[in-house]
């Protein structure tokens, strides 16, 4: 099914009804993409409030060059047209900036400038920032073992594990992330989590993603390699909660949605114990979304004010080893690294990205100063799966505003 005929705008359909959270097809493409729009449909949820000031400013300044900039997707001969990319990736909306204001803004089907979408993995970059703002802040020491901050996890993969290869995943963990494995423990995971609509966890199962983190075991020596699991974020979560006191749809709200001066709420997905998702579990609006990627663009400084310390936004920039994350195999992303739960692609402009399956992305270019916040719906959960399309794009579109005045 193409973009366009799987928006539930277009085949009549109300959010909600039937329920998503009981629909036998939640997970088709067209439920699927009214699901992203609507995730406060499917279970329990906690909000993150915007503040009570008013939104900060995002200037327009709309282009009509874009739609047809052309590049070429990777693998491929011929060119594609931006326009065209949008629909190829299942795009539910984008916002562009450049110097801060928004030359491109784009939505479709069930999207809607006010209505939050779910962030899937760019809610660990949001984890990851705040955990460095801890860092320089030197109430989380990045070479202490996991258990100094949660105690909890002494029996755990994370026993021998320090915070800093929690926050850039060279973990050693038995647990795997591959979707297309029905019996990878990424499935118990989202069970525990009560991300699966219709599909509850089996009899003696955890309950609650924390109650899961006690199960995990090592497999291998820790530090030796990037590998992506989602469970890392959530372990980097809880240390930020003990520090803290503060849970973290708090942390959120606090640290980065009042100050930065966001349009609207959002809020997380919580799982059975109460304990809000750090793993993908946050929904925020685009242009929210786009807010704090101009914050980090801009050092960590916007709405007036230091909302992210510049040591923290310099640390991140950092990136880490590429040699590690070369062997976890991601063909599509020669030379990049992970550091605090950011992609980093060591390119001539320094850009640097938050990720999520199904095509959510959040890329920041500081060279070409611009952001670009876009949320997805792509039927395939992989982001090998748009990556062909989406780099390239990117890469054409900060080439031309580069050389623009």
């Amino acid at each position: 099914m193409s973009a366009a005929p799987s928006s539930c705008v277009d085949l009549g359909w109300h959010m909600g009804a039937p329920s998503l959270a009981i629909d036998p097809d939640a997970l088709s493409p067209a439920r699927m993409r009214a699901r992203f729009s609507g995730m406060r449909a499917t279970g329990p949820t906690v909000n993150v409030w915007r503040g009570p000031g008013p939104a900060s400013t995002l200037p327009y300044a709309l282009r009509d060059d874009i739609d047809a900039l052309a590049f070429v997707p990777l693998g491929a001969a011929a060119p594609m047209r931006w326009d065209a990319s949008l629909a190829a990736n299942h795009t539910d909306g984008i916002v562009v900036l450049h110097r801060g204001r928004i030359v491109y803004e784009h939505f479709d089907g069930p999207l809607q400038p006010h209505r939050p979408h779910v962030c899937m993995s760019v809610t660990k970059s949001l984890v990851g920032t705040l955990a460095a703002a801890e860092m320089v802040a030197g109430r989380i020491d990045p070479d202490a073992p996991v258990p100094v901050y949660v105690p909890e996890l002494g029996a755990s993969a994370w026993a021998e594990a320090t915070v800093r290869q929690v926050m850039d995943m060279t973990t050693a963990l038995h647990y795997d992330e591959d979707y297309g494995r029905a019996d990878a423990e990424v499935w118990t995971y989202l069970r525990a989590a009560a991300q699966l609509p219709g599909m509850p966890a089996p009899a003696g199962s955890p309950v609650g993603v924390r109650d899961f983190l006690r199960t995990v075991r090592a497999s291998g020596a820790h530090g030796e390699g990037f590998a992506y699991k989602t469970v890392n974020t959530e372990v980097l979560g809880w240390i930020l909660c003990k520090v803290t006191g503060l849970p973290l749809e708090r942390l959120v709200e606090e640290r980065l949605w009042t100050p930065m001066g966001a349009e609207q709420d959002a809020f997380f997905v919580v799982d059975p114990r109460g304990h809000a998702g750090a793993g993908g579990a946050f929904s925020g609006a685009l242009r929210d979304m786009a807010r704090f990627g101009e914050t980090m663009r801009c050092d960590g400084f916007f709405n007036g004010r230091q909302v992210v310390p510049e040591a923290a936004v310099a640390d991140i920039r950092l990136g880490a080893s590429p040699a590690h994350f070369a062997r976890a195999g991601y063909a599509l992303l020669p030379g990049w690294s992970y550091r605090h739960m950011w992609w980093m692609t060591h390119n001539a402009h320094g850009a640097y990205c938050a990720r999520g399956i199904h095509g959510q992305n959040l890329y920041i270019d500081p060279k070409a100063e611009m952001v670009i916040a876009r949320f997805a719906s792509h039927p395939k959960a992989a982001s090998a799966n748009t990556d062909p399309t989406t780099l390239p794009a990117y890469q054409a579109l900060a080439q031309h505003l580069l050389a623009c005045p």
